[in-house]
């Protein structure tokens, strides 16, 4: 009876003692997410400024286009040394002295590299600045002097700080996020064989690279190639876009984070291959079923309905299930000869 008692002490003291254990872990999880939170705020607006560098970039040259398009004449039908006369159709700032919505000035046609171009046929003094005769017109209207250019919009008193907090949250977990995984790591590799052990710095090695990869694709590929078809929809429609910088950023962070995930397809697939539940002809026999599986998963996370854009979010997952197939041979290969020599040691 005494023998049963202690062992149940025991089971009760190990079982108290793991969720010691766990309590530690979760203060040092909430130390470390309060830590990167506050530093990220400090720096938040830096921080969206960089987010929100693809849709300024596309609205400058959405405004830059109509600029050209409504204010410029065709060139192709005129000679060169032809004087003619340019309309601002934007509004625009030429060293912070506006210039008002239709104004006009004398330019003349020159061809520069073989190319036909406008350059100011006389000297133009706005305001305190005096620009001289022969500049050319496209170092006067660039996206720097156009009033407006690339600026999001807020609709509320707090909203600045409202999107500064959340900037900092969602940043402030990404930062956070490595050494919350080793929190996690630590937590159950007591509980873990030897040889599942040797998994763990492959998987968030490759989780890691592969999330910021994703992260990458999106914020460089997929979002502005989302972003100049939208801009170029309203533009086209007579509209002026003034993107709200709040939803803005709900849908740039949604992007991210959804290439991200969906970007782990090799990691999950290296997992699944050590494991044995699938095998490289498995996957070559389904990629019928991925494919379709792919596009509902890039019509979802597209922001549009177009079918250009889908093929620019699934390109990079199709890519990435035929590199895992690649995966699971090489490291399933490489199980089944571990196997293999393990058996072989204890037959002998």
């Amino acid at each position: 009876m005494s023998n049963e008692h202690e062992e149940q002490e025991g089971l009760q003291m190990s079982f108290l003692d793991h969720l010691d254990e766990l309590r530690q872990r979760l203060i040092h999880s909430v130390i470390a997410i309060a830590v990167t939170f506050a530093l990220c705020f400090t720096f938040s607006d830096r921080i969206f400024n960089f987010l929100a560098v693809p849709v300024k970039r596309e609205m400058c040259k959405e405004q830059l286009d109509k600029q050209a398009t409504y204010g410029q004449p065709k060139l192709d039908s005129l000679n060169v040394g032809q004087i003619v006369q340019y309309s601002f159709a934007q509004q625009t700032a030429i060293n912070n002295v506006p210039v008002p919505v239709g104004t006009t000035i004398r330019c003349k046609v020159v061809t520069t590299n073989g190319n036909k171009s406008l350059v100011l046929a006389d000297t133009w003094t706005v305001g305190k600045n005096t620009i001289a005769a022969e500049t050319p017109l496209s170092e006067v209207v660039n996206s720097k002097s156009l009033v407006g250019c690339g600026e999001l919009i807020l609709l509320g008193v707090a909203s600045g700080f409202t999107l500064y907090m959340r900037v900092a949250l969602y940043v402030g977990l990404g930062l956070a996020i490595p050494f919350l995984l080793y929190q996690v790591w630590a937590f159950i590799s007591p509980g873990l064989y030897k040889h599942e052990k040797k998994y763990a710095v492959p998987v968030l090695t490759m989780t890691g690279f592969f999330f910021l990869a994703g992260a990458a694709f999106a914020y460089y590929i997929a979002f502005p190639a989302a972003c100049n078809y939208l801009l170029g929809l309203q533009t086209s429609g007579g509209f002026q876009t003034m993107p709200d910088a709040e939803q803005y950023f709900d849908l740039i962070i949604l992007i991210m984070i959804g290439l991200g995930i969906v970007f782990q397809i090799p990691t999950l697939a290296f997992v699944l291959g050590r494991i044995g539940l699938i095998t490289p002809r498995m996957m070559l026999k389904m990629w019928r079923y991925a494919i379709v599986i792919i596009a509902i998963v890039s019509a979802v996370l597209t922001p549009t309905a177009d079918a250009f854009n889908m093929i620019i979010f699934a390109a990079p997952m199709v890519v990435l299930y035929f590199l895992s197939v690649g995966i699971v041979w090489f490291f399933g290969k490489q199980r089944r000869k571990e196997e293999e020599s393990t058996e072989l040691v204890t037959t002998e």
